[in-house]
């Protein structure tokens, strides 16, 4: 099953070089790929095209990672980057560092991301009864969390002038412009959290059952709980400064890879990555299709396509919502 949604992963990036403002025939586009030259669909294909595909994709990977690690972690199928707050504890420093510190490298984008991030989930947490509440409580602290600091991100844009245009837009998560730098920028962080998730899979299998049940296999928590929640943040923290908040990709796709019933954890781990570079993917085709030569946000395609879709999972009979977070 993996393979199949990689497969159709590759199909749509194959598909995004083929559409947008200017589309490209297939046979140029092949023709491009094998034999790069100076021509302009060339350079549209390398230069702008292929680069801001694989962001995206990538950009989605990470979130799905990141989502199945907070959902496995506390147990609880609302739990996502952007429902825990991690997302908007990302965000917030990066915002400040843009208008306030406009002498720090954005190299140190995603270690402030990853520190508001890992804070943010730290206080949802607490406010969730260190994640052991009910499903009710986590999305009460989450949303406490991320209101807050998105009144603190709104307060920041108001002082910020003239970046204020530039800023509102990539916090409506996009990958306009993104280049083979950005790729580069990313891929460390998004690999790190994805090796992370797969070193960790006998833990998560173990903390899907109870706390209980794997401190008695012999699971140290103190220590297991910590580095998941380390690994969950880490996607985030190399996605945020790239893409900004991308909704609901990391809340829906650890739920769609479940009803697959892949065998084990880290079967689950993978194809939540590939199912969350499918969507983001997917949208980001659909971003600078339907209004081109214009685009819209791939924050709000996500939104507006995740939420009808984590609708109807939540109205499923006999889904995780009902029987708690399994591998």
């Amino acid at each position: 099953m993996t393979t199949a949604v990689v497969v159709s992963a590759l199909m749509i990036v194959a598909t995004g070089l083929l559409a947008g403002a200017r589309p490209i025939a297939p046979d140029a586009l092949l023709a491009a790929l094998l034999a790069p030259d100076e021509k302009i669909d060339s350079i549209i294909v390398w230069v702008l095209r292929l680069p801001r595909s694989l962001v995206a994709y990538c950009a989605g990977a990470g979130l799905g990672v990141s989502g199945y690690l907070l959902q496995s972690l506390t147990r609880n199928p609302l739990a996502g980057p952007g429902t825990t707050g991690v997302t908007a504890g990302a965000v917030a420093p990066i915002v400040y560092c843009s208008v306030f510190l406009p002498w720090m490298s954005p190299q140190f984008y995603p270690i402030v991301g990853m520190l508001g991030g890992l804070t943010a989930a730290l206080v949802t947490f607490w406010i969730a009864r260190g994640g052991t509440g009910r499903p009710l409580h986590l999305a009460l602290g989450g949303i406490s969390v991320s209101l807050f600091l998105g009144a603190l991100t709104t307060a920041i844009l108001l002082a910020s002038g003239p970046q204020a245009a530039t800023l509102t837009f990539w916090l409506a998560g996009g990958f306009q412009g993104r280049s083979w730098i950005q790729l580069a920028f990313m891929v460390p962080w998004v690999i790190a959290g994805l090796g992370g998730a797969l070193f960790c899979q006998r833990a998560v299998g173990l903390l899907s059952l109870s706390d209980e049940v794997a401190a008695g296999m012999g699971l140290r928590l103190t220590f297991w709980k910590p580095l998941l929640l380390f690994a969950a943040v880490l996607p985030v923290a190399g996605v945020a400064p790239v893409a900004g908040p991308v909704a609901f990709v990391g809340l829906v796709a650890p739920h769609i890879a479940r009803l697959l019933k892949p065998e084990g954890p880290g079967w689950t781990i993978a194809l939540s990555a590939a199912l969350g570079g499918l969507m983001t993917a997917s949208a980001d085709i659909i971003a600078r299709s339907v209004a081109a030569p214009q685009e819209l946000p791939v924050g709000m395609v996500t939104a507006l396509v995740g939420g009808p879709v984590f609708i109807y999972l939540v109205q499923r009979p006999g889904l995780a919502f009902n029987r708690g977070i399994g591998t």
